[in-house]
């Protein structure tokens, strides 16, 4: 089955902002749109305000005055379910409440025809279980927008164990025809983004929870070292506390309590207080006019290096070397294991145990570990940790020689795997599950993950350009530092390894 032809009526019941949203997605692709509301007067109102929108960008030059007439011409406020008989794709985006959508959906099986396709914007609840008090559930899917609908690219087309493939198929070429970047993938609870995300909050809440590090600092490390858009308490504080923590909930309940996607008691605080984030005033960060925001803390020093020694292979931090390069300092290169040789100060990448750990199980004086960045050439942050007994000497060379490389340096406290290489980590260990499970395939996964929460490479491609080998070892120390299934290997992460292939590898 191809596309819906976009002649085809397409219909939107909700008209908050996710479902006027998908309106002017689906009209702006040339379909005619009903939108419904059991409010009277939204769905004129919202579409008001998608001229509005729309008007804004015809006054930047983005958008020409005909197509927005064009589009607006398309989008008609109905006030009754009856108006929606003979649409080709019906999506609801109403409240997030089973017993609601199923009432709804049932409603619609009574007055919409037998092709008419079914779809629920639904990010939490279970397509499965919407359509199982359907007479023809296979015609009844996820279409999962992301907010705002008409800036982000992702779509997850979310099958349940009725839907049937053909539809799809079908609404998986229609998001690509509206211009949109759709995946498939399995109704299981979070779908793809939902779950594979909750590390990239939850690993920064636990490093503040352990007083590895503030706010801050972690944001910073994860904004100007791993590349991502934003850190995990901007972005929660963004997001909403209260929306941020109930879905962490929801995934850690449909998933029978697993310590993967446990919730945190400091977010639980923060909702508990009403501190919700940007839309109360007040989350990790305040927002009030005229607060200010804290700044990441760093260290420095004032040595100066001209040369410096590297042993072995650095792995995926050998973007340093031309770096260190370019800012006049001199390299000698010897065999060894991928260390980093610095007056009397030792530098390596962390391999996920404590640096306190490694320095004695290793016999290496002055260790200072490497925290991951995505890319080492181009980084403006980087972080280590080291034993409490280095030598403040050793200290400041190693800092010294990551400041004149042209990084501003933040110490975290003597934690397993530091912050962005245990965090990409364990995004790599859920997405490996992910796939395991039948959920989504590896490249939807990755795509899910770069269209639908701007990561800077999908955690997949990432972990395959780390080295599976090195996840599987930081995984495993990880786990044997703290003792918790919580970083449990994925079982595909371990095969993988074990065939010697990446995720991305061509069968």
């Amino acid at each position: 089955m191809t596309a819906l032809n976009s002649n085809a009526r397409i219909a939107v019941i909700g008209a908050g902002a996710m479902g006027a949203g998908i309106a002017q997605v689906a009209a702006q692709a040339g379909h005619p749109v009903l939108l419904l509301d059991n409010r009277p007067g939204a769905a004129a109102q919202a579409i008001d305000g998608i001229d509005r929108q729309l008007g804004k960008r015809v006054e930047k030059g983005k958008l020409s005055p005909e197509a927005r007439a064009a589009t607006i011409a398309r989008l008609q406020a109905v006030e009754a379910i009856e108006a929606l008989a003979d649409c080709a794709l019906i999506i609801e985006a109403i409240v997030e409440n089973l017993e609601v959508k199923r009432a709804l959906f049932r409603q619609l099986e009574g007055i919409c025809g037998e092709r008419c396709i079914l779809a629920s914007n639904t990010s939490s609840l279970s397509i499965t279980s919407i359509a199982a008090q359907l007479d023809h559930p296979q015609r009844l899917l996820g279409l999962h927008f992301f907010n705002p609908a008409p800036v982000m690219a992702l779509v997850e087309i979310v099958s349940g164990l009725a839907s049937d493939p053909a539809l799809a198929e079908c609404l998986y070429d229609t998001a690509k025809a509206w211009g949109k970047k759709p995946v498939h993938t399995r109704s299981t609870p979070g779908f793809i983004v939902n779950r594979v995300a909750r590390p990239f909050y939850a690993e920064s809440l636990r490093l503040l929870q352990e007083d590895a590090a503030d706010c801050p600092t972690l944001d910073a490390l994860m904004r100007e070292a791993g590349g991502f858009a934003m850190g995990a308490f901007e972005l929660t504080d963004l997001i909403g506390h209260d929306v941020n923590y109930a879905v962490t909930c929801s995934v850690f309940d449909a998933y029978y309590g697993d310590t993967r996607f446990l919730p945190s008691l400091i977010q639980k605080e923060l909702v508990d207080a009403g501190r919700l984030g940007r839309k109360s005033g007040h989350g990790f960060y305040r927002y009030a006019e005229g607060a200010e925001r804290p700044q990441p803390t760093s260290i420095s020093s004032e040595h100066a290096v001209g040369t410096c020694v590297i042993e072995g292979d650095l792995g995926i931090a050998h973007a340093l070397i031309p770096r260190l390069r370019e800012h006049n300092i001199e390299i000698v290169q010897r065999d060894g294991q991928g260390v980093l040789r610095v007056g009397d100060a030792l530098l390596a990448l962390s391999d996920g145990r404590l640096a306190c750990q490694r320095a004695r199980e290793d016999g290496l004086r002055n260790l200072i570990l490497l925290d991951l960045a995505f890319d080492y050439g181009k980084a403006s942050r980087i972080a280590i940790s080291y034993a409490t007994d280095i030598d403040p000497g050793a200290l400041d060379h190693g800092v010294a020689l990551l400041q004149q490389a042209g990084f501003t340096v933040s110490a975290l406290s003597d934690s397993p795997a530091l912050a962005v290489l245990r965090t990409v980590a364990m995004l790599a260990n859920e997405a490996a599950d992910a796939v395991l499970q039948g959920v989504a395939s590896a490249a939807d996964v990755d795509l899910a993950m770069r269209a639908g929460v701007n990561y800077p490479q999908g955690p997949l491609a990432w972990a395959d350009a780390i080295g599976l080998s090195h996840i599987l070892n930081v995984l495993e120390n990880l786990q044997a530092s703290y003792g918790e299934e919580r970083y449990r290997p994925s079982l595909l992460l371990r095969r993988k390894v074990a065939e010697g292939r990446n995720f991305h590898d061509q069968p």
